[in-house]
């Protein structure tokens, strides 16, 4: 294992290429998951754990790791089944997820594969609301889960979705009552997050699950007859989904002249080796990392008072 993530801040070139590279891990059995290598800082051997009272039944104790403590979260748990057993023979596998950084514990750590996005599919209709799946891919033949790690996170670790006092401008949303938000995300947690957000600034949302179907959504209206950028306040388009990454659709957008006026801002967890070149690079118009509902309410008013020509008049007088 020594080494497999020596280069993990210089996989940033499969950027805007619709392409990822998974960790590929086991738990228990031979189920094989998956998780993106941008969301990696590192793998090793388990560490010493040590309990704190009171702690989620999820977290198996805490690490001291590179002069930092760290949660350390049994994954097998996280998603439901029971805990892993000979935990000094398992791995600690450490993210950075939400401006934040944690570890899952995993049975074994398999190897690296580089795929493209449209290989990554949502998880079977069948599967039911409750999973703890954000996408499936097949590899060598075998079913990969790529398990929703912000849904673990939500209930480990609950992040506010309220914004603060004073915030929100006052009547932003009586400003742009037939208009809406269009939120891309492939977690379902995260595209409820952002909607409560949105919609206690009173302003009305769309949600898809991915950049294909938000880019198919956007053609239809066209198709319709409707001006997407007089409809659509802005775009909030996660970066990582399946089908179509938040790069790709950002781009897809920009070559369609029909759609290139947007707004876009990209919207994700990917902070710790986020590649900002790109942003620019695809035409987006922000990058915001998550989630802090005062951020995202801020955007929002920024971008309604924008479009109701109200800045303009602010920096007049």
């Amino acid at each position: 294992m020594a080494g497999v993530l020596d280069s993990v801040n210089q996989r940033t070139q499969l950027v805007g290429q619709n392409r990822l590279e998974l960790l590929l891990f086991r738990l228990k059995g031979k189920q094989m998951y998956g998780i993106n290598v941008f969301k990696v800082k590192e793998v090793l051997q388990c560490p010493p754990l040590y309990e704190i009272p009171n702690r989620n039944p999820v977290v198996r104790g805490v690490a001291h790791i590179r002069g930092g403590t760290i949660s350390i979260m049994d994954m097998n748990l996280s998603i439901g089944r029971s805990p892993l057993e000979n935990i000094e023979n398992c791995f600690v596998i450490i993210t950075e997820y939400n401006r934040s950084t944690q570890g899952f514990l995993v049975g074994a750590v398999e190897k690296i594969v580089n795929m493209n996005w449209e290989s990554i599919h949502p998880p079977p209709k069948g599967a039911g609301r409750e999973n703890y799946l954000t996408a499936v891919t097949e590899i060598e033949n075998q079913l990969v889960e790529i398990i929703d790690v912000e849904k673990i996170l939500a209930e480990v670790s609950p992040l506010s979705d309220e914004i603060s006092q004073g915030v929100i401008e006052d009547g932003i949303g009586e400003r742009v009552v037939q208009k809406h938000v269009l939120i891309v995300d492939d977690s379902a947690i995260a595209r409820k997050q952002i909607q409560r957000v949105v919609e206690q600034m009173g302003i009305k949302t769309t949600l898809k699950k991915d950049g294909r179907e938000a880019l198919e959504y956007l053609e239809s209206m066209v198709a319709e007859g409707q001006i997407a950028a007089d409809e659509l306040i802005l775009v909030i388009s996660d970066i990582e989904m399946p089908e179509m990454d938040g790069y790709t659709f950002t781009a897809e957008v920009r070559a369609n002249p029909a759609l290139k006026d947007l707004h876009v801002v990209l919207h994700t967890s990917l902070s710790g080796v986020f590649n900002e070149a790109m942003v620019t690079k695809v035409g987006a118009d922000d990058f915001l990392a998550k989630f802090n509902p005062d951020d995202l309410a801020r955007v929002l008013n920024e971008r309604v008072k924008c479009m109701t020509g109200e800045s303009l008049l602010d920096e007049e007088e």
